[in-house]
């Protein structure tokens, strides 16, 4: 991937192949979502400890800068919410209501204090200090409440593809994003369908 590829908005993801992409979801709490999950998602956990939670918010659309101080109970939360946000976008996703369980997970998150951002002195974004698991937890929940009771909330869709599970919130002013990257799924799209649309004419 070149540098502006990489300075570009969300998470680089890999292909079966090795190949690397970058994955928008459009939302922090969104970008959670890629640590694991319930059921069949738990095969991609990667929340296994506080340096995978610290790599993971590192690697999110939060500012730099960020250090955190972590503590098992605080990734054990951040895999409650997670899970939780799995039930709640999925469901939004398909239309269907909201589990009773899953938001009252999100709401108990974003109930406590958050991280707390500020102006450095040569005038980017940066942190307070004291930001910890909890707090870091708690800023991705109220970015979840935001998001769902938000103007994008029915934009939240996952990806066309038969075999890709991965959600995002369409925040394009036409609002026609069908995958969760042009250059991995959308690209198979389009090579299935350019030979379906020759295989006759080879034959």
């Amino acid at each position: 991937m070149d540098g502006a590829a990489m300075d570009a908005p969300g998470l680089v993801l890999r292909t079966p192949e090795g190949r690397p992409y970058r994955f928008d979801p459009g939302a922090l709490c969104l970008e959670l979502l890629l640590t694991g999950g319930p059921g069949p998602y738990a095969y991609w956990e990667v929340l296994h400890g506080p340096d995978a939670l610290t790599d993971w918010a590192a690697a999110s659309r939060l500012a730099p800068g960020l250090h955190l101080t972590v503590t098992e109970p605080e990734v054990a939360a951040a895999r409650e919410l997670r899970d939780a946000l799995w039930t709640l976008a999925e469901a939004r996703a398909h239309g269907r209501p909201a589990a009773d369980g899953a938001v009252a997970v999100v709401n108990a998150a974003a109930a406590k204090p958050p991280l707390v951002a500020r102006i450095e002195p040569d005038g980017t974004r940066g942190w307070a200090p004291g930001a910890t698991g909890g707090r870091l937890v708690s800023t991705v929940a109220r970015d979840a409440v935001d998001l769902l009771t938000g103007p994008f909330a029915d934009r939240v869709r996952v990806c066309g593809a038969d075999d890709c599970a991965l959600l995002f919130v369409d925040t394009s002013r036409p609002g026609r994003r069908r995958w969760c990257a042009m250059e991995n799924c959308g690209n198979r799209h389009k090579v299935r369908a350019h030979r379906a649309r020759h295989s006759g004419g080879d034959e």
